[in-house]
């Protein structure tokens, strides 16, 4: 998880609080922030983690996974053809989906990954199983996971699976991500 630390200065001025009453929201002293914001000091990162939460709930957007999710899953299984998940995949407006069978994720396939496929194998798709082209699966979150952690991981992820009690609720893509922030 990765922490921009020049972000907390910016962060802070447009709330409009001091160095001090971040301090003290944070609990730790003035010069200690003024260090971090300096980039004088590496500080922990917990004690990173627990400045943004502050920034977070100041700025009262503390969106998470079950904020911005997509839900129901749409998905395929492993038996479905090519020709069946292209057409779900354009008629929903999807780039890419989880591959799932009872409930569990076996991998994934995305726009990227079919057009490799066909390539490869053949134009038919109709011939061309989901298995036969699906690559690992999305990463997995839990519905608290906060939008920051969220677009860090999608840098190198086309998409994040929103998992509770070992249940698939929802699906989260860069997509989702520019809408939440647009609406900040």
């Amino acid at each position: 998880m990765l922490f921009e630390i020049e972000e907390i200065r910016r962060r802070r001025k447009k709330l409009g609080i001091t160095q001090k009453k971040l301090a003290e929201l944070v609990g730790v002293s003035q010069p200690l922030i003024a260090r971090i914001e300096s980039g004088d000091i590496d500080p922990k990162l917990s004690l990173v983690k627990k400045i943004f939460e502050v920034l977070e709930e100041l700025e009262g957007k503390s969106v998470n996974a079950r904020h911005i999710m997509n839900s129901p899953v749409k998905y395929v299984t492993p038996d479905t053809t090519l020709k069946e998940a292209i057409e779900l995949m354009m008629r929903d407006g999807i780039s890419q989906m989880p591959v799932m069978e009872s409930g569990r994720v076996l991998g994934s396939i995305t726009e990227s990954s079919v057009v490799r496929t066909i390539l490869s194998k053949g134009l038919d798709a109709s011939e061309i199983k989901v298995k036969d082209c699906m690559e690992e699966p999305f990463p997995m979150i839990s519905p608290d996971e906060r939008l920051e952690s969220i677009s860090k991981m999608l840098l190198s992820n086309p998409a994040l699976l929103v998992v509770e009690n070992g249940k698939v609720i929802g699906i989260i893509t860069k997509h989702d991500v520019m809408k939440a922030l647009k609406s900040e």
